[in-house]
């Protein structure tokens, strides 16, 4: 279970955080690491001295120039933020993150990412509206800066406490646990690739039937996003509205091929 959570780091301007974030996942049985578009190298002396041992998570780290690749594969995507947004997402607390975490993984495919910020900004919205869930570390009111790998130590032990108190300990998590909605379900959840291609295949459809201005957007795509991201579609639904969309582009824009006029249009 726990090989299968990836630890995305956005824009790491510090070589030591991105050492000591390795140290961390280390401690608690994590290895996947990701670096995307870091403002540092990932191996230097001072990455390694803080890693203190954690030597080969770094050596391992993918590198990305976007998010979506590092999330490619993804089906749950879980992003810390540290303040509230404009546009409200479904935030869940460190605790109620490591309760979700053995149903959302069930299925021997399943990888899950937590996606953490800049050590001077966080998250951009951008990046936020590409995660599912966000969750938030209830730090305290009189002093809530928390260092970017002392969030990933956090996040990091609850992740191994879900693995822990799974019935089959920290080989398979799935027996016992509780799917996201409460069954066992008939179709894998999308993966992070394949739903964004629907979001640009919405937007794009959108666009074309005058529904959508790109030069004055409105928080749709946003809401639309926060609406289907929250839905958690699965591979049949999202091919559905693939198809759906699809007909649209073509009423839209119709066929003028020879084979394609004998296409019947139901």
């Amino acid at each position: 279970m726990l090989e299968r959570i990836r630890i995305v780091l956005i824009g790491t301007s510090h070589p030591g955080n991105i050492g000591a974030a390795a140290r961390a996942m280390k401690t608690m049985g994590l290895e996947q690491l990701a670096l995307v578009a870091p403002r540092c190298e990932g191996i230097t002396p001072e990455a390694i001295a803080r890693a203190s041992g954690a030597d080969d998570i770094l050596e391992r780290a993918t590198h990305h120039d976007s998010l979506d690749t590092a999330l490619t594969d993804c089906r749950w995507v879980v992003g810390a933020s540290a303040r509230s947004r404009h546009l409200p997402w479904p935030l869940c607390s460190p605790r109620e993150f490591s309760a979700r975490l053995p149903g959302e993984m069930q299925g021997h495919d399943v990888t899950v990412a937590l996606v953490f910020g800049r050590e001077d900004k966080g998250l951009t919205n951008e990046e936020l509206q590409r995660c599912h869930t966000h969750v938030h570390i209830p730090t305290s009111s009189d002093y809530s800066s928390l260092n970017l790998a002392a969030a990933v130590q956090v996040l990091a032990y609850e992740c191994r406490q879900a693995a822990l108190a799974t019935p089959s300990g920290l080989s398979e998590a799935m027996p016992g646990s509780v799917h996201p909605f409460g069954v066992e379900w008939d179709n894998p959840l999308a993966n992070h690739a394949d739903t964004e291609r629907f979001f640009e295949h919405l937007e794009r459809t959108l666009t074309d039937i005058g529904f959508h201005d790109p030069a004055n957007p409105r928080q749709l795509m946003a809401r639309l996003r926060r609406l289907y991201m929250r839905s958690r579609m699965d591979v049949m639904e999202l091919n559905m509205l693939r198809g759906i969309l699809t007909r649209v582009d073509r009423l839209q824009n119709p066929p003028t091929g020879p084979a394609d006029q004998d296409e019947s249009p139901h």
